[in-house]
């Protein structure tokens, strides 16, 4: 199992961030179903003001790229993503385009 973990902004407004959240609290069954399809094991999304960070766990079948492919097959999951990103915003470094942006681990703690 792979973690990975990613970041992404809100657009800094209340009334979009609470929407934001209120669709999360009932995800389509089409975008989970395709999230389950990738491989991806468990998923949390986290939120600090309007700062986004995502951890999802995945198999060994998983790929950020391959992700991205099977997505864009999908027109429920590209309905999905077009919806967010009207509550959504880049990073101040994403390229153009860039959603989702994976983080580096900088620190491990272990027993």
């Amino acid at each position: 199992m792979t973690r990975y973990c990613l970041a992404l902004d809100l657009k800094d407004d209340p009334a979009l961030m609470a929407a934001y959240e209120q669709y999360h609290a009932s995800v389509w069954p089409e975008i989970i179903a395709s999230i389950k399809e990738a491989d991806i094991k468990a998923l949390e999304i986290y939120r600090v003001a309007n700062r986004l960070f995502m951890i999802l766990e995945a198999g060994d079948e998983f790929s950020l790229e391959k992700k991205a492919a099977m997505d864009a097959k999908n027109e429920i999951v590209v309905q999905w993503e077009q919806l967010m990103w009207e509550y959504q915003q880049a990073l101040p470094t994403a390229k153009p385009g860039e959603k989702w942006m994976l983080m580096k681990k900088i620190f491990t703690l272990s027993n």
